[in-house]
């Protein structure tokens, strides 16, 4: 592949003219064009470039500021840390947690593939909170269960609160290799393709001078995360806006499972979000009749159901009129019985609500 094809490899039928003026057009060519520099595109960037492949990653945000730095929980992975742990059983576990809709070939690969992956992270520098013996620490989360139900499992690897932050500044690290190459603030615009259908490679526009600029590309993958901003209630960045999705339908290519859109079941109106390991620490939802109605829709996980089945118990409890504040359109999650100088790993302790006022679930 060239290194880099000239401008002046643009023809004067294929630029664009505005009042017979043209926008000049710059051309790159690649082996791979990577779009979006989250955890995924990161990742693809140092699969691709590893593989000997000349790599570009064009991202319309700094890569640090992608939406994988708000993540805080952990990942999930089968490692056996903290007690027994198989990954059939989280592989059961994702099937459940997906109503069993989710393609179980793929949930198969996930889970297997996921030591090895936290393994990986590990050895490239991801700080993960540790045990007293070294390993790296495990938490009970949401929807996590051992030996297919039959009770909760520790299984999610955490940075104490920051886990998106330390892997995403730990793969931008790895990412700075030879053979890859970063355009930042670049906003992909449009997929190229040709007659046959095939994508050759993406349009994009530098947000720094507004020109226009062309990327030709053996493989183009597209890593532009989710579009949560298209709710009201979004706990989402405001860059998630599915500007990935929009490129593939416009180009006459199709989508599969548009309704699985990940959220965060602790999302109110005013777009807060309270921490996952407050209710890995049994923080309690409670309704205007102060009980923790999680018990009788999940009696055994509580508030650490899946997050489908807790969204769906709040709806109704707000729905049935049980919710808090003047039109009763929110939950209460309790934290106060909880000892803010023992709170669990990572976790660390934050002013406590007034009653008066709406927790962020």
């Amino acid at each position: 592949m060239p290194q880099d094809a000239t401008p002046q490899d643009t023809t004067p039928d294929s630029t664009p003219k505005v009042n017979g003026r043209a926008y000049p057009i710059i051309d790159h060519a690649y082996d791979v064009v990577v779009v979006g520099a989250g955890g995924s595109g990161l990742r693809a960037v140092v699969g691709a470039s590893e593989a000997g492949l000349r790599t570009a990653c064009i991202t319309k945000v700094f890569p640090t500021r992608s939406h994988t730095v708000a993540a805080q929980g952990g990942i999930a992975a089968a490692l056996g840390n903290m007690g027994p742990d198989d990954w059939r059983w989280h592989m059961y576990d994702t099937v459940k947690g997906s109503d069993w809709l989710g393609d179980q070939d793929a949930i198969e690969y996930l889970c297997r593939s996921a030591p090895e992956a936290v393994y990986e992270l590990e050895h490239w520098g991801v700080p993960f909170s540790r045990t007293d013996d070294g390993k790296i620490l495990q938490r009970a989360f949401g929807g996590m269960t051992m030996d297919f139900g039959k009770g909760p499992a520790k299984r999610t690897c955490a940075a104490a609160d920051r886990t998106g932050h330390a892997m995403l500044h730990t793969m931008y690290g790895q990412a700075l290799r030879p053979f890859r190459e970063f355009f930042i603030e670049y906003f992909a615009i449009d997929l190229i393709m040709d007659e046959d259908g095939r994508c050759r490679g993406v349009m994009a526009l530098s947000m720094a001078d507004g020109t226009l600029h062309r990327f030709r590309a053996h493989q183009v993958i597209l890593a532009t995360g989710g579009y949560g901003r298209a709710y009201f209630s979004c706990t989402s960045a405001h860059i998630c806006t599915g500007d990935g999705n929009a490129m593939v339908l416009r180009a006459g290519l199709p989508l599969q499972d548009m309704e699985f859109v990940q959220f965060t079941r602790p999302a109110s109106t005013a777009r807060a979000c309270s921490s996952p390991k407050a209710r890995a620490a049994k923080a309690a939802s409670c309704a205007t009749r102060g009980e923790n109605f999680m018990e009788r829709y999940a009696p055994h996980a509580k508030d650490l159901a899946s997050r489908d089945v807790v969204s769906r118990a709040i709806t109704i409890e707000i729905r049935e009129g049980r919710g808090h504040g003047p039109d009763r359109d929110y939950i209460h999650l309790h934290l106060e019985h909880l000892d803010p100088n023992s709170s669990p790993s990572g976790c660390r302790a934050s002013p406590i609500l007034p009653a008066s006022s709406p927790a962020s679930m």
